[in-house]
């Protein structure tokens, strides 16, 4: 994902929830609907979390350290895994008991037109910002399937974006139709539903988003495009003869550590050995270049030991 994408749809999506978080908290301070309430909290929480996307990518640019030789680039998962947590507890948890309340607590709707010319007015300002979230995936998603790109993708941002903005759009008609029930029927049970809805429904993207930055902050390896790419580099055939066996790992969404022992010739000098390391490393960075951060270790290949399992060829973490 390019930083430039990532950011243009966090800034979209930013002014979108500002401006949709005051026009909800005005409907539900004039009609009193729960929904409303939810709503706003959410389209806050929202804000909250791009400001916390943003912060993430300017601190993950900043320069190693002695203390942290390999950067910050794992800070953009830090904070997408914290938007998480917020997405949670602030959205989902207070949704649930907002809900709850008002169906233990049930009152009519009021001035009626104001939750919904505020939900309509959302609704267009969410799928402008949903669409330009989708805009700048396609980009970067190549044939990946959506659920693939949201599972698979290195950067957490575009990721977070697209499903927080799928939320809100279906939280939006769920407000709608708990809004409109209320109305028709003139019993305010139908609005505290809406609202348990949309808690729910925060609570399950909260996991989802929870579970996918987990995986990233344990560390993952390079996706499989990028494994053959470095495969298919490293070895000419001339001054490196087979890999052994290689680990990757993301620093970042566009930082890889590539880790591998290299097959060369017996009766290489040191020198020649040497040149054959540089070349290599040469070789992979052209072919992958995000991967900064290269470590090639020379060894003599051995059938019998590969053969034995001592010297995988192909480790699970290049599969």
């Amino acid at each position: 994902m390019s930083a430039s994408g990532g950011t243009k749809a966090i800034v979209a999506a930013l002014a979108a929830n500002l401006a949709i978080a005051v026009a909800k908290f005005v409907a539900y301070v004039f009609s009193g609907s729960s929904s409303m309430l939810a709503e706003s909290v959410h389209s806050l929480a929202d804000s909250g979390n791009q400001g916390l996307l943003l912060l993430g990518g300017k601190r993950a640019r900043r320069e190693a350290t002695p203390e942290h030789p390999f950067g910050y680039g794992r800070e953009r998962y830090i904070y997408a895994f914290l938007v998480s947590i917020v997405l949670f507890s602030v959205g989902g948890m207070f949704a649930l008991y907002e809900g709850y309340e008002k169906i233990k607590h049930p009152h009519p709707v009021e001035a009626w037109y104001w939750p919904v010319g505020v939900l309509v007015f959302a609704i267009i300002a969410e799928t402008i910002s949903f669409r330009t979230a989708i805009k700048e995936s396609d980009a970067v998603r190549g044939d990946h399937s959506w659920r693939e790109f949201v599972r698979r993708a290195k950067a957490p941002e575009l990721p977070v974006v697209l499903l927080e903005d799928l939320g809100a759009l279906i939280g939006l008609f769920l407000a709608l139709a708990g809004v409109g029930l209320a109305l028709a029927t003139g019993d305010g049970v139908w609005d505290g539903i809406g609202t348990l809805c949309i808690g729910a429904l925060l609570i399950l993207i909260a996991l989802v988003l929870a579970a996918e930055t987990k995986s990233l902050l344990l560390g993952e390896s390079a996706g499989a495009d990028d494994v053959r790419k470095i495969e298919a580099a490293v070895v000419d055939g001339d001054s490196v003869t087979r890999l052994i066996h290689m680990r990757t790992l993301h620093l970042g969404p566009e930082e890889l550590l590539v880790a591998a022992k290299i097959a060369v010739r017996h009766d290489n000098t040191a020198d020649e050995v040497a040149a054959a390391i540089n070349a290599a490393e040469e070789r992979i960075r052209a072919a992958c270049p995000i991967a900064r951060v290269i470590y090639l270790e020379p060894d003599v290949y051995s059938a019998s030991a590969a053969a034995t399992g001592t010297d995988r060829t192909r480790p699970p973490a290049a599969l």
